[in-house]
């Protein structure tokens, strides 16, 4: 499947989930088509997000954002696009920590409607959340419970899958695989598409099942400027050109289709 007609399939208001963590193997090409798409209005749902959840905003993509973290990390700052979004009210963010977004997948995974979660005594998180309490039926202890986070997408970059979607990650696998769990279907980019029969010699290394999966575009660099373990690191000099361009609307545009040029090259 092209990368345009694995797009095509979010609608409008979607809720996705975003594989990878702040500047490791996000799905930076699916996350550039989304925004030359011009989608509108999705809740995205990540951890620790950075290039990805800062150039959606850029590109006024984004209603909502359930994170714990937005950030490029202490080499390059805060995520200036975010804070302009949040700051200006064109994004509403849902406050949470990166273990309160872990707990509501969770909750999504099991087909539960909460998830309990340990922890959050002494915080004003609850309360910013709105996250409410229940009583532990076996011990009478009340604990605080998180709602199910339930993606309608979950985007995720691998180093290696098959042609029915069953992939192996290489490193740390972050929360793509619970986040697969827990989503309506799986977009998956790939450094590449090898043969089930290849899979199939070290089956225990397969991470995210096909079945969950309903498209699969191979794209060589696809989380490009960030890192893919082991093929590439993140790009630091790219990453402060986008910083730097990210902020203007005609270089914004120019800029998503030389790198679909430069890195996809399509």
């Amino acid at each position: 499947m092209s990368l345009k007609d694995a797009v095509d399939l979010i609608r409008d208001g979607s809720k996705i989930a975003v594989g990878g963590n702040s500047l490791h193997r996000s799905p930076s090409a699916i996350i550039r088509e989304i925004a030359r798409q011009k989608k509108k209005d999705l809740e995205i749902i990540k951890t620790a997000g950075a290039y990805d959840i800062d150039l959606l905003c850029a590109a006024g993509c984004l209603g909502a954002v359930s994170a714990g973290f937005v950030g490029f990390e202490a080499e390059f700052g805060l995520a200036p696009n975010f804070r302009k979004a949040a700051e200006s009210g064109q994004i509403q963010v849902k406050e949470n920590s990166c273990y309160t977004v872990i707990s509501g997948l969770r909750a999504a995974a099991y087909g539960i409607p909460f998830q309990p979660t340990a922890g959050l005594w002494g915080s004003e998180l609850p309360e910013a959340a709105g996250f409410k309490k229940v009583q532990d039926p076996y011990s009478g202890v009340e604990v605080y419970v998180v709602p199910a986070l339930k993606p309608d997408w979950a985007i995720l970059h691998v180093q290696v899958c098959d042609p029915y979607g069953n992939a192996r990650i290489y490193g740390s696998t972050f929360e793509d695989v619970l986040m697969a769990k827990a989503a309506g279907g799986v977009i998956l980019s790939t450094e590449q598409i090898v043969s089930s029969q290849e899979l199939s010699t070290q089956p225990e290394l397969t991470q995210i099942p096909g079945i969950f999966v309903k498209a699969v575009v191979e794209v060589p660099r696809g989380a490009y400027p960030c890192s893919c373990y082991p093929y590439y690191d993140y790009d630091g000099d790219h990453i402060r050109q986008y910083l730097e361009l990210s902020t203007d609307g005609d270089r914004l545009e120019e800029y998503l289709y030389s790198m679909d040029m430069e890195v996809v090259g399509s």
